[in-house]
């Protein structure tokens, strides 16, 4: 017998409900950092700034890095995890061609259930922003990549672990998907619809993190689901002959 054989086996994921914690208690001092960065940047660069969809933008993005970071910490330093291995994050993954097919089919599927339930029109904070085609460069590639990288590694690849090492793999993402969708109610006034809509294409995207083993995986189809909708939107804001 060697002294290895009755060490106990590391759970996993190796992080706790404490470290979910953490990250939540980052967001309103992040929040108030933020704020304040972009209201240096307003004061050292008036012009750029004076653009809706970069004021808005930059400030999700500062928000975004420090809670990106702040989940990079807790896991290299506090547990000694590979980062994006730990979060599912991998370049080789199987389904592949089928987590980007599946978000186009997710898109059309979900505007037609939209209308089925009567999803009532309300205001569009993203497409305000959208000014110009400076504006709908960065729009776009900010929810086309960076929001659902982002989204992903929180509720796909930090929580769906977590929550599915309490009460399974197949409940967890139905959670998480609930959990998605909430942080959204605000831009769309809290319209029942627009949040089930959400939760299913929140269902859709843990369903794939779960079959594939891949967080990369959701976050193909997370961006291949926004980029049809962009693109859904850009042929309704043609002018019609």
């Amino acid at each position: 017998m060697t002294p290895f054989q009755n060490a106990p086996t590391p759970r996993r994921p190796v992080w706790g409900w404490e470290d979910v914690a953490v990250l939540m208690g980052a967001i309103l001092p992040s929040f108030f950092v933020g704020v304040g960065v972009v209201r240096a940047l307003r004061w050292f660069a008036p012009g750029p700034f004076k653009i809706p969809a970069i004021t808005v933008l930059t400030f999700q993005l500062f928000i975004y890095a420090l809670l990106v970071g702040a989940l990079y910490l807790i896991l290299s330093w506090k547990y000694g995890e590979p980062v994006w291995p730990a979060l599912g994050f991998k370049l080789a993954f199987r389904g592949a061609t089928l987590s980007f097919l599946a978000g186009p089919l997710l898109a059309v599927g979900v505007s037609l259930l939209g209308v089925a339930i009567r999803t009532p029109a309300v205001r569009d904070p993203i497409g305000e922003m959208i000014k110009g085609r400076a504006s709908l460069a960065l729009v776009i590639v900010f929810g086309v990549l960076l929001a659902p990288f982002v989204e992903e590694l929180f509720f796909r690849g930090f929580l769906l672990p977590l929550i599915s090492r309490s009460i399974g793999p197949w409940p967890s993402i139905v959670t998480t998907a609930i959990l998605f969708a909430l942080p959204h109610g605000a831009q769309y006034e809290w319209a029942w619809q627009q949040l089930v809509l959400i939760a299913i294409a929140g269902v859709v995207f843990g369903i794939v993190r779960v079959r594939t083993g891949a967080t990369s995986a959701s976050f193909l189809t997370h961006a291949s689901f926004n980029a049809t909708q962009f693109l859904g939107f850009l042929v309704l804001r043609q002018p019609h002959s």
